[in-house]
């Protein structure tokens, strides 16, 4: 038989531009983009037998980590089914042929996808919940005494790190950022 498996990811949210003009015989199609309570593709390998072939448009879609798609594999291997990757233009049989380079140059792009992957939907959902991203802002009172020990030249980067806790590179940022407000305030 064969089978369909869909799910939002990073180029394709609302999965409209996956197994298209593929013949399917069934689609599982997930919700989600996440990596946990991916129940469809739970139900759709409790399902697969001997000689079924599976059709995802690519890795990402079907895994979320050199792990998992390595459980998978063997999943395939043991099962004797055949999982087309359409994007990749592979199955998990042609995996196997390829030399040590071209594989570890494939799965040092496949770990940055799945990086992508995850944090991509992570912080969408992260966004939805109202939760803040990224780094907390310093507080204005600690800013404005490493500004005045920078100023007073009296001071090293070290010495201001060690008082204010505020690093070289945070420092400079935050000074780049002021004087490009303050010539903004003079215009």
């Amino acid at each position: 038989m064969k089978y369909g498996y869909i799910r939002p990811i990073v180029k394709d949210q609302q999965c409209t531009d996956q197994l298209n003009n593929i013949s399917i015989e069934k689609l599982y199609k997930e919700t989600h983009g996440l990596a946990k309570k991916r129940k469809e593709l739970e139900n759709l390998l409790m399902i697969l037998q001997k000689g079924d072939d599976l059709f995802v448009q690519n890795i990402e879609t079907l895994a979320d980590s050199l792990q998992q798609l390595l459980d998978i594999l063997r999943l395939a291997e043991r099962d004797q089914i055949i999982i087309h990757f359409i994007d990749e233009q592979i199955t998990n049989q042609t995996i196997h042929e390829a030399s040590l380079l071209q594989g570890a140059k494939f799965f040092a792009r496949l770990q940055s996808t799945f990086l992508s992957h995850s944090s991509t939907f992570t912080l969408q959902v992260a966004k939805q919940q109202g939760k803040s991203i990224g780094r907390p802002r310093k507080s204005d009172e600690n800013l404005e005494r490493a500004f005045a020990m920078y100023e007073s030249k009296n001071y090293t980067l070290y010495d201001i790190k060690e008082a204010t806790g505020i690093s070289k590179s945070t420092l400079y940022r935050y000074l780049d950022s002021r004087s490009t407000f303050m010539s903004d305030e003079e215009n």
